[in-house]
């Protein structure tokens, strides 16, 4: 690879990598470990191909920093999981903005198909959801009742099996990106197909609109997490699949450990997810108004800590000032 090549693909990786020197004192050891091991994977290609450019100097210079920073004296922040919430996972969720993206489309693509099909095929959604819960369902709603499955146990039994259930699909959609990704949209397009399929379903059946509140109220952040868990799965499978210019064995770690900070960060919305399902849901004589607000009020902060806060931390990191090496490099 050319030096110029080099330098266009990396540059605005190490820009980023000054601010985490720049700001050393406030990050977590680990975050720090992250940027060393980025950083001198680069220093070592430089060193290989280009041993007397000057971008070999600064890169050499960066790491010895983040080494500084990294194996000083420095003591470990006292909330370690608090932070973990409220910086490392927004942080990686923009790092890994485009497979989220590449998530949600697979999971909407797939729900229009099993809209579609259940509108053309009457026997599609026992296809989808099997005989048993459909013949269910319907003599749910012949009693007047079509929401009643969310009432046939015990509410922190439901709890329990919802979360346990909840927690396994999103770490199950994660691990199959060790299939190269292909697993992990595989997965979320059944999911997405059932969704899709389930909620036409209750239309035809004439009670979509009870349906509605009481599939999202919990649903908001249930599916939210699912879709955040198929971007840790993409993380994963891209990791290996396209290590760039990384060693395929490092790329495979870097990839493993962001989809898995993803992962392990939709657990608290799968647990709150568990508990309105088990606890709120059955209760379908609340208001439709204030369903609909706790709905948007999920809504709003699945965007908020998915989307906005991830951006706001990039811009707070971001360095104001490029390093005069890479200003006066050839680029």
């Amino acid at each position: 690879m050319k030096e110029i090549s080099f330098i266009r693909r990396h540059i605005e990786q190490w820009k980023r990598l000054e601010s985490v020197v720049d700001r050393a004192s406030e990050e977590h050891p680990e975050r720090l470990a992250d940027a060393y091991m980025e950083i001198t994977s680069d220093l070592s290609f430089s060193q290989s191909h280009y041993p007397h450019s000057r971008i070999t100097v600064y890169l050499n210079n960066l790491a010895s920093a983040l080494h500084h920073s990294l194996y000083g004296n420095r003591k470990e922040p006292a909330s370690r999981i608090a932070a973990f919430w409220k910086t490392e996972v927004p942080r990686v969720m923009y790092a890994s903005r485009k497979e989220l993206s590449y998530s949600l489309l697979v999971f909407l693509v797939s729900a229009a198909i099993g809209c579609l099909s259940t509108l053309n095929d009457d026997l599609f959604p026992r296809l989808i959801m099997g005989d048993g819960y459909i013949d269910m369902t319907l003599d749910n709603i012949s009693r007047g009742e079509p929401m009643a499955v969310y009432a046939d146990r015990s509410p922190l039994s439901m709890f329990f099996l919802i979360l346990i259930n909840n927690v396994r699909a999103s770490f199950v959609v994660f691990l199959l990106g060790l299939l190269s990704g292909f697993g992990t949209g595989a997965a979320l397009f059944y999911n997405g197909v059932m969704i899709g399929t389930f909620q036409t379903f209750c239309f035809q059946q004439h009670v979509g609109m009870e349906s509605l509140p009481a599939i999202w109220l919990h649903g908001t952040l249930e599916i939210s997490a699912l879709v955040v868990a198929g971007a840790a799965g993409f993380a994963l499978g891209n990791g290996w699949l396209f290590p760039g210019t990384y060693p395929r064995g490092y790329a495979f770690r870097r990839g493993a450990m962001r989809g898995l900070k993803i992962a392990v960060g939709t657990v608290p919305f799968f647990i709150l997810a568990a508990f309105i399902e088990s606890f709120l849901t059955r209760h379908t004589g609340i208001p439709t108004v204030i369903r609909g607000s706790f709905i948007l009020l999920s809504v709003l902060f699945v965007i908020f800590y998915y989307i906005y806060l991830p951006n706001q931390l990039r811009h707070e990191h971001s360095p104001k000032t490029p390093n005069p090496v890479l200003q006066g490099a050839d680029i």
